[in-house]
């Protein structure tokens, strides 16, 4: 569904990704993770449009991507969930997700797929007037979630969901990646938990500054000696 194919892509003279070349399915989970500078997010705003790569190509279903601006990329079917949410902190909970609906054709869609997200997050809907900035990390977390899924994406981009959250809510996040996905929703995730990512990706790569150094499923990954001593905490 999504090829990556020789990648390179830079911040100024900065070569942040170096050939990368990685591929998703439709339906799947699949979750990147490597340490802090490794490329991840790099990676997800190359497929996004934010950043253009010098090299390579990035197409949806034989779609070349890189010709088309971040918006237009939306309408292509891929949505983002930033890192640290980037939610509209002085627009309300439903002015939010009616930002990420713009690509949307009717009232009548927008209506049914607030309908779906307030269904995803009850909590949501509980706190639809109130505003953004005000919210807990947590429901700043289930906005962003939402405010991406509003555009109907076939693969979704998530950046880092469970950063700074009680673990409590880094489970239900994840529940919720499983149930987006279970919906027909094709899911990229970032994550720094790489344990939680790998319990639920079909499979995975494993970047170090800029290069995939490893890829497999998620349940060989979790047994791989040098996944466990640098992702999992296993001496």
């Amino acid at each position: 569904m999504l090829k990556l194919d020789n990648v390179h892509t830079f911040y100024g003279n900065i070569h942040a990704l170096k050939g990368i070349t990685l591929s998703i399915e439709k339906g799947e989970i699949v979750t990147l993770i490597g340490g802090n500078g490794a490329g991840k997010t790099t990676t997800l705003r190359t497929i996004s449009g934010l950043l253009k790569p010098r090299e390579g190509s990035v197409t949806l279903e034989g779609e070349d991507l890189i010709k088309y601006k971040a918006h237009e990329v939306v309408y292509k079917g891929v949505s983002m969930v930033p890192e640290g949410r980037g939610v509209f902190a002085r627009l309300s909970v439903m002015e939010n997700l009616e930002m990420g609906a713009y690509s949307l054709k009717s009232k009548q869609e927008l209506d049914k797929n607030i309908e779906r997200v307030f269904t995803l997050f009850p909590r949501l809907k509980e706190r639809r007037t109130q505003v953004a900035g005000t919210l807990s990390g947590g429901e700043q977390q289930m906005l962003a979630t939402g405010r991406a899924l509003m555009a109907n994406p076939r693969i979704l981009l998530m950046d880092e969901p469970s950063m700074g959250l009680a673990p409590v809510l880094v489970e239900l996040i994840f529940e919720t990646i499983q149930q987006i996905n279970k919906v027909g929703v094709t899911v990229l995730l970032v994550e720094q938990n790489a344990l939680m990512a790998l319990a639920i990706a079909d499979r995975g790569y494993v970047l170090q500054t800029g290069e995939i150094v490893l890829t497999d499923t998620a349940e060989n990954l979790k047994k791989n000696p040098m996944v466990q001593k640098a992702y999992l905490g296993v001496e």
